[in-house]
């Protein structure tokens, strides 16, 4: 493959074929990322194809449009971990890839190498967007399975024309880029929210509430690396202060990989009277009005590229505090809108989070200042130019 100028392919339309594992109308960061790219390529006059798994059976089979967006879904019937295993995507990718202009792939994913392989029969130069590096609890099948997909990504990412990382921070510090820092360029990843209603975070605030007390939130999945656990001891601290405040999770917590949920049952039942769960809110409305009910998020991670939901909290008007973390800490940095914790110190998260709503307009900015910062327009315009440079030379 041959990396051509971007100036012979700049402003043509360009057939993109981007690979992950999950798509909408699932609902994680790494796929509002790609989500948010794909449908904005798509407004831009591209095409867009998505190969993706069929990972429910709810799901159509084969192919459909999503504002503007070609999915093409693939039988999925073994699970690994967190994975699946597609028996067609090898030739779902090589029929995309012979008319592709470019390939995008999303990793972590298994079919990471075989990308790559495919991607140079057919002559097509592959992109690809690193999420975070593989972290498994212990054990020998969690370190195979991790050994395995970074020697899978290591294959992909020398042939790769480029790397995309969420920060330059984290890339530094990524077992999977650190490697290859020759090859990565740092794009914030795009974020979209929409401006929360007053009357009904107003609403939300009076029912979570405890009289009068402060409102903390979560955004996340309740999983060991994301540490709910820290959250919940941070409140040993927090209410030591603010007798009344309350933790309100948004996000899954009984998950069926993980099995997170059932070991912290002991804790979540001692703070039973300060915690609330409401499970994965799909709407994104519904999302933006529980950060504007909050005082304050919280995100006690031990391991983040990025975390959109620091930025999408901090749209709404609502302060951080996050685990001083190489990518997770950068939200926090750039903008002032919170405060940095010691990853895995329950104290020391309290502090932070009493810290800010001690001082909450201290930490918060406009929401214009956000967007100035991390900007959709700006985000898919890096990724744009990168496809230009790298793209087929246009066929006679």
């Amino acid at each position: 493959m041959t990396d051509q100028p971007g100036e012979k392919n700049a402003g043509r339309k360009l057939n993109i074929v981007i690979c992950l594992l999950y798509y909408f109308p699932h609902r994680t960061g790494l796929t509002l990322h790609v989500q948010n790219v794909a449908e904005e390529l798509v407004r831009r006059g591209h095409d867009v194809t998505v190969i993706t798994a069929r990972y429910s059976n709810d799901l159509p089979r084969d192919e459909s449009t999503h504002n503007g967006v070609r999915i093409v879904r693939l039988w999925a019937p073994i699970k690994i971990s967190r994975g699946m295993l597609m028996p067609a995507f090898p030739w779902a990718a090589y029929f995309a890839f012979r008319n592709a202009d470019i390939v995008s792939i999303h990793t972590p994913m298994l079919e990471t190498a075989l990308v790559s392989v495919i991607a140079g029969l057919t002559g097509v130069n592959v992109i690809a967007t690193h999420h975070g590096d593989l972290i498994l609890p212990g054990g020998l099948m969690n370190n195979f399975i991790r050994n395995t997909m970074f020697g899978l990504y290591r294959f992909m990412a020398k042939r790769a024309a480029q790397l995309i990382a969420y920060s330059r921070d984290y890339a530094e510090n990524s077992y999977y880029l650190r490697p290859f820092l020759d090859k990565v360029t740092p794009v914030y990843p795009p974020i979209e929210i929409p401006h929360p209603r007053p009357e009904k975070a107003a609403e939300l605030r009076q029912k979570w509430q405890r009289n009068g007390g402060p409102v903390i939130g979560y955004s996340g999945r309740f999983v060991e690396e994301k540490r709910p656990d820290v959250a919940i001891r941070a409140m040993d601290t927090v209410l030591q202060q603010y007798p009344d405040a309350q933790l309100v999770f948004a996000g899954e917590y009984d998950i069926p990989y993980e099995g997170t949920w059932q070991k912290q049952q002991t804790l979540v039942k001692q703070h039973s009277d300060h915690l609330t769960f409401l499970g994965l809110l799909k709407d994104r409305q519904a999302l933006a009005d529980f950060y504007a009910a909050c005082d304050v998020v919280v995100l006690p991670s031990d391991s983040e590229c990025f975390a959109l939901v620091q930025v999408e909290a901090m749209m709404c008007g609502t302060p951080m505090v996050m685990s001083n973390i190489p990518g997770g800490r950068v939200p926090v940095q750039v903008t002032g809108m919170g405060k940095l914790a010691e990853a895995g110190n329950p104290a020391s998260f309290g502090e932070a989070i009493i810290e800010v709503l001690n001082n909450c307009e201290a930490y918060k900015r406009s929401r214009e200042e956000i967007e100035t910062t991390f900007s959709l327009k700006e985000t898919v315009d890096q990724y744009e130019t990168i496809f230009y440079k790298y793209a087929r030379p246009q066929r006679g």
